[in-house]
């Protein structure tokens, strides 16, 4: 079994508390373990970083820990689990015809995703289970030994709520009755609002904003992410979404987060500045096109690092998305860690998000 006495450790922590330097020593040991367990107990990983070359037996610095394009885990069956120890397998989005990343968890990987999940949003929203609107319908919940990206963030969310509606039935309309009156049931105290952007957008705002429903939720935390290509096309940009969530119904606190379904629970949630940040559990590269590492400010693709998954190689990732590390523990809202923005998506990716897999 990983040995797992530094997450736990790291659990009773501030999880935006380590500074640089302490960030790196931990994470030097910790990865170095993971590339270890998974090269042992992973075959397909094992001939990757053969492949490679990769010397195991010499401690790797933490910048040149191996990392997997994303799109391995679409074409492969990646686990360093034995199968019958195999609790739920998670999917990607993709549109129809694409194919989907499968990420297979076991009991420990799935709690470990949970917990760190919960440190990092608690310490936006507070400690206390909160009553919840979820912006989707019910149903993408069924099958919950395989969940798509929508169900597994749906899922991962609701560990805050209490009283969860579900505010659109099977076929995206939204229930604004049922919306009403739980706005009413809980006014004057804080709700919590979740949704995938694109959804909010096109199925919370946009029946809102043209009936001119009165909806208040001028006490809500609304938590959202994915989607954004379309919500691009559409010439709607970060900004532009809060302003115009505010206006339809009041919504104040309005938290951006980016993340994937290759690293659930690492979510890197986007402060009052404006910033995505990295939490301890966490870490993010950039990189150019030859791999070598961007300086701050500069645009490159986004390698992304998590201290969770044990039942699967996707420790260290090379995703399709553009982004730019903005600083490093010096964020005005006083969370240490890096904090960056996302640009966009490298040239012929496919396109995905959690929000992109609903059509009608």
């Amino acid at each position: 079994m990983l040995e797992t006495i530094r997450l736990e450790q790291l659990l009773k922590e501030n999880p935006y508390g380590l500074n640089k330097d302490e960030k790196r020593i931990v994470y030097q040991e910790y990865l170095n373990e993971l590339t270890h367990y998974h090269y042992d107990h992973c075959r397909e990983y094992k001939n990757i970083l053969d492949f490679w070359e990769i010397d195991l037996d010499k401690k790797i610095d933490t910048l040149n820990i191996p990392m997997l394009p994303v799109r391995l885990f679409k074409e492969y069956d990646l686990l360093s689990i034995k199968p019958e120890n195999v609790l739920k397998i998670m999917t990607s989005s993709g549109t129809t015809g694409q194919r989907v990343s499968k990420i297979f968890l076991d009991r420990a990987n799935a709690i470990n995703q949970t917990k760190v999940l919960n440190r990092i949003v608690s310490d936006f929203i507070g400690s206390k289970r909160l009553p919840m609107i979820v912006i989707d319908s019910k149903s993408v919940l069924k099958d919950r030994n395989m969940f798509s990206a929508r169900g597994a963030g749906i899922l991962g969310f609701s560990i805050f709520g209490r009283e969860i509606l579900y505010a659109l039935d099977d076929e995206m309309n939204l229930d604004i009755s049922g919306l009403k009156y739980f706005c009413d049931k809980h006014k004057g105290k804080p709700i919590l609002l979740f949704g995938f952007t694109y959804m909010l957008w096109e199925y919370f705002y946009k029946p809102i904003s043209k009936n001119k429903y009165e909806i208040d939720l001028s006490d809500a935390i609304l938590f959202h992410g994915g989607g954004w290509k379309k919500m691009i096309s559409e010439s709607i940009d970060n900004e532009t979404f809060k302003i115009k969530l505010k206006e339809a119904c009041k919504i104040q606190k309005i938290y951006n987060y980016y993340g994937m379904v290759e690293q659930t629970g690492s979510i890197f949630v986007e402060c009052q500045e404006g910033h995505l940040h990295c939490s301890n559990f966490s870490d993010i590269v950039v990189r150019r096109n030859d791999l070598s590492i961007c300086d701050y400010g500069e645009e490159g693709l986004i390698q992304l690092i998590s201290l969770i998954p044990s039942s699967y190689p996707g420790h260290s990732i090379l995703t399709e998305d553009l982004g730019v590390i903005l600083g490093e523990d010096d964020c005005l809202c006083g969370r240490k860690g890096k904090y960056f923005k996302i640009s966009g998506r490298v040239k012929l990716a496919e396109v995905r998000g959690c929000s992109d897999t609903y059509e009608k």
